[in-house]
């Protein structure tokens, strides 16, 4: 019979997210995930297998996140413009999602998530293709935004962008 889990997965994915933030892919491994969550390492390669899957359970659980809080973001926003769609989705990741995309998996999810996104801001720009091209051009500015933000360069204000798509 399997023993209780003292330290639940998410626990452990966040400490993954920290140290992919402030130290990148070379930052985790079996070592550092287990100081950063009491767990002995040879807990985490029972759990996961590899430092390889590992990381692949926490890019997965970070894109459903992302996935869950879209949906209720496009929930909660259904009468607000495109801006609070974006607002409502919250901060974009953009340098820890690029990685993401070399896994042809996470790279689907990318990809389905963007439609939906897409979609939820056609629908607020009106119908049509001149609306679903404004709805591509306005998610490639946010993303966009997300990336330059992250660097420290100061980014155009995003209403800018909706005035001048709609």
């Amino acid at each position: 019979m399997p023993r209780t889990r003292t330290v639940p997965d998410a626990q452990v994915f966040a400490a993954i997210q920290h140290l992919l933030d402030q130290g990148g892919d070379k930052a985790v491994s079996f070592a550092t995930v287990a100081s950063a969550t009491g767990l002995a390492p040879p807990t985490l390669v029972q759990r996961y297998g590899s430092r390889d899957a590992m990381v692949r359970a926490a890019r997965l659980a970070a894109w459903a996140a992302l996935e869950a809080r879209t949906m209720d973001a496009i929930a909660a926003t259904a009468d607000k413009g495109p801006q609070g769609l974006l607002k409502a989705v919250g901060p974009l990741d953009a340098a820890g999602l690029a990685h993401d995309l070399r896994d042809p998996e996470l790279a689907q999810r990318a990809a389905a998530w963007r439609a939906t996104v897409e979609s939820a801001l056609a629908l607020r720009l009106g119908t049509g293709t001149k609306a679903r091209e404004s709805a591509a051009l306005l998610f490639a500015a946010w993303a966009g935004q997300a990336l330059w933000s992250a660097t420290g360069e100061g980014a155009f204000k995003l209403k800018d962008a909706v005035k001048r798509l709609t």
